[in-house]
Formats: C-alpha cells, sequence, structure tokens
C-alpha cells in the first residue's frame, strides 16, 4: 500500500466512524507507523509501507474509530511545545493548560518587578509545587523555564508518577523535581517536619462533575482516569480542599493558579475574596471561557 493510499484509507474510516478531526488523526497514526516527520509524508506519496507498518497503520486505525484515543495509540502528546509521553494512566495535556504556565509565569515576573527585582527570573531560590501533576507537564515545562526552582510534584495515582518520571528524564529536569504519591500537599513536609511553605501552587485539578458523566465525549469518558477528570458530584468539591491547604502551605505572597472547569468559577472565586488572599486574577481561554484564577497568599 501507498503513503497516499493509506492516508485516503485511513481518513475514510475514521469519517465515516464520525471521529473528530479525523485527517489530522489519520495523519498521526500514519506518522506513527512510518516513523517520520509530516513534511515527508507528503513529500513521499509514493513510498510503499512495508507489510508490518500497513498492518499497524490499519490495527490503530480500527482502534481509534472505535473510541480510543489517538495519544493512547501513539503514546505521544505535544504541550508547551514538549513531547509528552501518554498513556491511559495521565490525563491527556491539553492546549488549554498551557494558560496555566502562561499566567504563573507572568505573576512571578510581576512580582520581581513589584520587588524591585529584573523582570527575567530564572527561579532561584523559588519552591514550587504541582498538585495532581499527572504526566508531569506542568512541573516539567515550567522547570524547563525555570531552571534554578525547584518543584515538589504530587499525585495519587503510582502509575502517573511513573510516567511523570520518565518524562522529567527526558527533558533534563529530574533533579528539579521532587515527585511524591500523596493526595493534594498532604505530604509536603519542610525542615523539622514543619508543613513546606512554597512559593507558588499550581495545579489542574479534576473538575468535572459526575453528574455530567454522562455527557461526556466516550473518549475521554471511557479511555481517560476518573480520578483526573471528576472532582466530585458538582465538579467543584476539590477546589475548596486544596485552596484551604494552599492557604497553610504558602509563603506570604506566594501565588496559587488554577485551572478552571468551564462553569467552575462562580463556585471558586469565593473561595478566594476573603482576607488571606490578595490580587485575584482571572484569565479567559481563546474560546472565552474563564480558564485560570490566581491570587496571592496575603500577609499573616
Amino acid at each position: 500500500m501507498e503513503i497516499r493510499e493509506a492516508l485516503k484509507t485511513g481518513i475514510g474510516k475514521l469519517r465515516d466512524a464520525d471521529v473528530h478531526a479525523y485527517t489530522l488523526g489519520a495523519e498521526l497514526l500514519l506518522l506513527h507507523a512510518i516513523d517520520q516527520e509530516r513534511a515527508w509524508l507528503y513529500a513521499h506519496p509514493e513510498e510503499q509501507l512495508s507489510a508490518t507498518q500497513e498492518r499497524q497503520f490499519l490495527e490503530m486505525v480500527e482502534r481509534r474509530a472505535a473510541g480510543e484515543p489517538v495519544q493512547h495509540l501513539t503514546g505521544h502528546q505535544e504541550f508547551w511545545g514538549l513531547d509528552f509521553e501518554v498513556t491511559p494512566d495521565v490525563l491527556i495535556p491539553r492546549p488549554e493548560t498551557e494558560h496555566l504556565i502562561e499566567v504563573t509565569l507572568d505573576r512571578l515576573a510581576l512580582r520581581e518587578v513589584r520587588e524591585g527585582r529584573p523582570q527575567a527570573t530564572q527561579g532561584s531560590g523559588l519552591l514550587i509545587a504541582d498538585v495532581g501533576t499527572g504526566s508531569g507537564c506542568i512541573a516539567i515545562a515550567l522547570a524547563k523555564q525555570l531552571p534554578k526552582a525547584t518543584f515538589y510534584a504530587g499525585d495519587i495515582s503510582r502509575a502517573a508518577l511513573e510516567v511523570a518520571r520518565r518524562n522529567a528524564a527526558k527533558h533534563g529536569v529530574l533533579r528539579q523535581i521532587e515527585f511524591a504519591n500523596a493526595s493534594l500537599l498532604d505530604h509536603a513536609r519542610g525542615s523539622e517536619h514543619q508543613p513546606a511553605r512554597f512559593d507558588a501552587i499550581v495545579s489542574n485539578p479534576p473538575y468535572i462533575g459526575l453528574r455530567a458523566a454522562a455527557g461526556l465525549d466516550p473518549e475521554v469518558r471511557d479511555h481517560e482516569p476518573p480520578a483526573a477528570l471528576f472532582g466530585g458530584q458538582e465538579g467543584y468539591e476539590f477546589y475548596g480542599e486544596l485552596i484551604a491547604q494552599a492557604t497553610a502551605h504558602l509563603v506570604d505572597g506566594g501565588l496559587l493558579v488554577l485551572e478552571l472547569g468551564y462553569d467552575s468559577l462562580p463556585a471558586v472565586q469565593p473561595l478566594l475574596e476573603g482576607p488571606e488572599w490578595t490580587r485575584l486574577s482571572i484569565t479567559n481561554d481563546l474560546a472565552g471561557i474563564p480558564r485560570i484564577i490566581a491570587a496571592e497568599r496575603g500577609p499573616r
């Protein structure tokens, strides 16, 4: 089978199965099967697939048509310009979460300016927590941008932490990150067994309500880890405990940055409007949906 024929076949099967982004999906699966770049694919339409490549590609197409995510079939997803290993044990990184990286870096830079230091920072002396790290994409992306910062990355899933460790090693930031099998910040301890105090806490928490599970795309509901998706019956229950812990674990002036579910702002914003918090900000994603909420710990 030629490249052009394989691609046409894959597109047709995915389109007939009503798979969204069927052209891109077929391209990614074919690229994975032949281990080539996209430019090569379109420059060599007449190349023949080997029998092994053809079989692997058509099998992946069938599995994609049945609802398996492309990322689980290829084992990869790009985030913040970096390639991450992805397995069914971790939430697939989404482009929307890149706003969390942007807001964190922007707010840290503004804090430097307020304190009379250069806006550009490599993160020297900063201790940052990533709660529910999953694939490690948030902590690793921040570590690449802040090479002198150190990170605490926790997750309740041991399997997810193994994926995160491999991703950290792949991107050369393993020494910057302490991984912990923990719920929230339960195991975050500083010196003399006192609670660790962080300069920033970031999280993309589970924020989908169990009541909404039946309406989810089966590709998400049936293939991604429930613990990373569902934040309680309504979806925003996780935020209350996380914000309470952040109040205790942040230094004065420390930064909290959280990703929001599409309808969770009304429940979450009041939790950050008390006297413990200051400089509250909300950032919309490209669709105009409130996506990121950030605030700083007020003085004790």
